[in-house]
This record gives structure tokens, sequence and C-alpha cells, in this order.
């Protein structure tokens, strides 16, 4: 009787502290303070937040700002700043070629038309290698699945479809399909390079869109020990509409493969006739960003030194080196200034209700996610505050276009993590749903993954809605319009009450999580419970 007593104050206690967080809120009023952060750091004046720019430094100061307004005390190495060295890598397209030769006849693959080559430290500046068609490229032993057994890949150039068997989980495929478990499997394999083909039922944006970004510098861990693609000498990506040319006199086509791919059959694995010819032209310099740290601290002695991470990403894409718009800054409003105000806010709610948690509560927001996060794979790799990390609750470009009555979160069925959000929005009457589109990858395309992988639980988030709904249909046109465009600006419409009202909810999640008697934990039946330490 006693522990049932207990387990109906604990509830009780739940309940007085979400209506305490809601109850009579002015969420017009709150999304106008949301929407101020958003105007500053997705403001021309920014530059688009490159890592290593000027205006990515400007946000990073902002933000130091606002957490030392919302009383963070410093987290990083140098005050709240955790110095992050990046090497950037330039490609040099005027003198780098591909083409492709086959019985003695040449092909010249036109840069930016039909492929876009890929940079990093490994990369060789001249590549003669056969190709192999591998399906979707995959090993995923929990699942007997091996695309890789044949034909043979020593010294070839691997070709494969993105994507993968939709007999298999989302989380362990995407697992698997990341850049960095990828190429580990092609590079065991034999292989020296990679050609990724692009599923045109898949795509996020359009080729054109896609290429107009191609000369954007990349960029990775200056630390060769995080760099995933060590030893990757070539890499490129196939327009759709050209990766015909491939599979020239080969015996199947790519429109054989594709029609295989969409009706869920398995695909062929062959030698492509065609050899592949490359140069590759870049340049490699140094670049120190940043990621800005602040630090809520808990006030039980023993809990106090575990962590609940709340993250969002500040960079975004810079200024866009081709356009046929006048406008060539990509401000990242939505992607993601949207989830560092958030950050903000809901710092600024903590400290505005005096709220006192058991746990300590980590404000991080990163560098370079755009780059392949590596602001949060260094940040989890390197912590700049020692302790042990229990969760990470992260916030990435998560739309809030229309009033919040669903919320997709990405890992909710991975950890108990997922009971305490449904818990959560069940108080706030906002209904829960599971990943809507698994085949897209979220949940290892974004920060969270970098906690994850060291084996913390984590969820990330966004706006749901019903299929056939209006609200699928803003969602999907914002994604083929403004993701990675230069429209996703401060003119475009969204619902800032809304944004107010998911700050609520995340604030009383970490302060659920964070007072917690225990920490979360992985699901018994979850993949990601094999990267517990």
């Amino acid at each position: 009787m006693r522990r049932k007593a207990r387990a109906i104050a604990a509830a009780s206690a739940f309940t007085l502290l979400a209506a305490g967080l809601s109850v009579a809120k002015n969420y017009e009023a709150a999304g106008r303070k949301w929407w101020t952060h958003v105007q500053f750091l997705a403001s021309d004046r920014l530059q688009g937040r490159a890592p290593g720019s000027s205006g990515f430094d400007l946000a990073a100061d902002y933000v130091a700002g606002q957490f030392q307004r919302t009383g963070l005390r410093p987290g990083g190495i140098e005050n709240y700043f955790q110095p992050v060295k990046l090497t950037q890598l330039t490609l040099d397209e005027s003198n780098s070629s591909i083409e492709l030769v086959q019985s003695g006849k040449t092909t010249n693959v036109k840069l930016g038309d039909d492929a876009i080559l890929g940079v990093n430290p490994s990369a060789s500046n001249e590549v003669e290698a056969p190709l192999a068609f591998v399906g979707y490229g995959l090993k995923i032993p929990e699942a007997n699945w091996n695309d890789l057994a044949s034909p043979a890949l020593k010294g070839a150039v691997a070709v494969y479809l993105r994507g993968g068997p939709s007999n298999i989980s989302g989380n362990l495929r995407s697992h698997y399909s990341s850049t960095g478990e990828r190429w580990k499997a092609m590079k065991a394999a034999g292989a020296i390079g990679m050609i990724a083909l692009l599923n045109p039922k898949e795509m996020e944006m359009s080729w054109q869109r896609i290429a107009a970004g191609r000369l954007t510098p990349r960029m990775v861990l200056a630390d060769p020990a995080l760099q995933e693609t060590a030893g990757e000498e070539f890499s490129a990506a196939w327009n759709p509409d050209r990766s015909q040319t491939l599979f020239n006199g080969a015996q199947h086509n790519f429109a054989e493969v594709l029609a295989d791919a969409n009706e869920g059959k398995p695909l062929p694995h062959f030698t492509l006739p065609a050899r592949l010819s490359a140069k590759t032209s870049f340049k490699t310099e140094p670049v120190l960003s940043k990621n800005v740290v602040g630090i809520r601290w808990g006030t039980d002695p023993k809990l106090s030194h575990e962590f609940v991470v709340l993250s969002a990403h500040l960079d975004h894409l810079g200024e866009a080196p081709i356009t046929k718009q006048g406008d060539r800054i990509y401000n990242g409003a939505m992607d993601n200034a949207s989830g560092i105000a958030s950050l903000i806010e809901i710092a600024a709610e903590l400290r505005h209700k005096k709220v006192q948690t058991k746990r300590s509560l980590i404000f991080l927001a990163v560098t370079a996610e755009e780059k392949g996060e590596l602001g949060s794979k260094y940040y989890a790799s390197h912590p700049s505050v020692e302790g042990r990390y229990v969760a990470d609750i992260n916030m990435d470009m998560y739309l809030p276009l229309f009033p919040l009555k669903y919320l997709e979160v990405q890992g909710l069925n991975e950890s108990t993590l997922g009971d305490d959000i449904r818990a959560v929005c069940q108080a706030a009457k906002v209904e829960v749903q599971p990943d809507q589109e698994p085949n897209r990858n979220l949940f290892i395309r974004s920060d969270q993954y970098s906690f994850v992988k060291r084996g913390v639980p984590a969820l990330a988030f966004k706006f749901g809605y019903l299929s056939g709904s209006p609200q699928e249909k803003i969602s999907k046109d914002w994604l083929s319009q403004r993701y990675h465009n230069v429209t996703d600006d401060l003119n475009q419409p969204v619902d800032a009450a809304a944004a107010a009202r998911f700050d609520d909810i995340l604030t009383t999640l970490a302060i659920r999580v964070a007072d917690a008697a225990e920490p979360p934990a992985w699901q018994t039946d979850s993949f990601f419970r094999r990267f517990l330490k």
C-alpha cells in the first residue's frame, strides 16, 4: 500500500508540475519571445552561420550571452565555449573530372549535371578502378544481410542505391546506412571508394538543388581518430536521371534496379562494364569553431553529476557559392535557429519558475551538424563537463508550421524516455506519434545520434500530422521547397505560439527526467543497447 501511495503521490506531483508550467500561460507572448531569437540568428547579418565564419561566432556569442542571462553556469573549456578543431576541404571542380571508360570509348561525366564529387582527407588525386553494383551496399549481421559478398570489391569502387531492404527494421537499417558504418563495411570488403545512386521516390529535394550546393566546403574533425571515412579514395553521388550511364552494357539497367527497390524486391549484384577514371583536386585548411555549453546544476548530492542534455545545432550552410537567385544566404530559420531559440527559452523558463532539479541540466549548442554532426560527435567524445550522461533531448528543425496537436518522436520506443514523453504529452493533451517516415533515417541524422553511439538514451522531435491532412502537405511542401534552401528565412509562415507550447512540453520533460528516481534506460529489445559501455 505504501508503494502504491508513493506512486500516486509521484503522479500527482508530476500533474501539478505540468500544470504549473502550462496553465494560463500566454503562448502568444511566449512565442513572440522565441521568435526574437530566431530573428537574430536567422538574420542576413549572420551570413548563414557556417562553422568558423564571423557570422557563426556572432551567433555563438549571442547564445553564450543568453545562457548567462538565464542563469546557466559556464560549461566550456573557455567560459561557455568548447573549441572544436575542424579541417575544411574545398573542391577545385575546374581541375577535377570523372570519366567512364568502356570498350575503348571514354564518356565524360559532367560535374554538377551528371554527378557530384565528394572530398575527404583520404581522397586520391587520381583513381583508376573497376565498378561493381552492390545493391544497397549494406552489411547487417543481425539480419543476415550482406550486399558485399559479391562481386569482388578488392580495388573497386562500389556503386549502391541509397535506402535499404524494407523487411529490415528502420533503426537497424538506419544505423548500418550511416556513412561511417557503410564505409567501414565497404573498406573491409576491399573497396577503395563509393558511388551513391539516388532513388527519386526517396529524394527530399531535387537534383538541381542538391547540385547547387556541391561547391560548399566540406568539413571533418581535425582529430584523425574521429574521421569516419579514413581510407576512402573516391566518393560521388549520381543524378538519377543520368545513372543509366553507369549501367550501359550491363546485365541489368537502372530502371530495373529502381523497379525492384520500389516493389520491395531483392536487388541484383553484378560487375559494371565501365571502368572509372577520376581526378579529385581540393584544398584543405584548418578551421576553429566552438560548441556553446551552459549548466544548470542539480541539487541532489548524489545525482547532480548525472547530466540530462538539451541540445540543438547552431550552425547552418553559410552562403551559396552558386545560385540563380539574388539571395545567396542560407539563413536557416527553421534549421536550426528554431531549436536554438527553444534551448534559450527553456533555460529562461526554468529560471523564471525557479525550478530546481536533482540531476544537472546541460544546455548544448553545437557546431557543424550540417557537416556530419561534428560538434556533437566531438562533445560526446570529449565532454567539457565530466560526469555521467543519462539522456539527450535534441531539437533540430522540429517545424512549428501549424498548431501542435501531434508530436512525432524519433526514438520513441527505444528507451524509457518514450514513457516520459508520452506522460508529458498526455498531460498537455498532445498526441504522440512514432517516426512516420523511418526510411528517411532521421534518428541517425542529427546530433542525438552522437550521444546514442555513446550509450545515452535520446529523443528527437517533429511536429506531427495525420496522413492526408493539410498539415502533411504543409510539412512536405516545406521540405521540397525550403529545406536547405535560401527560402528557409524569416519570410515564411511560422506558428510561434505552437513553438512556445513545444518549449513548454520539453521543459516539463527535462524536469521529469532530471528528477526521476532512476535514469532513463534502453528497452531490452532496443538495437541501441549495444552501445552501452
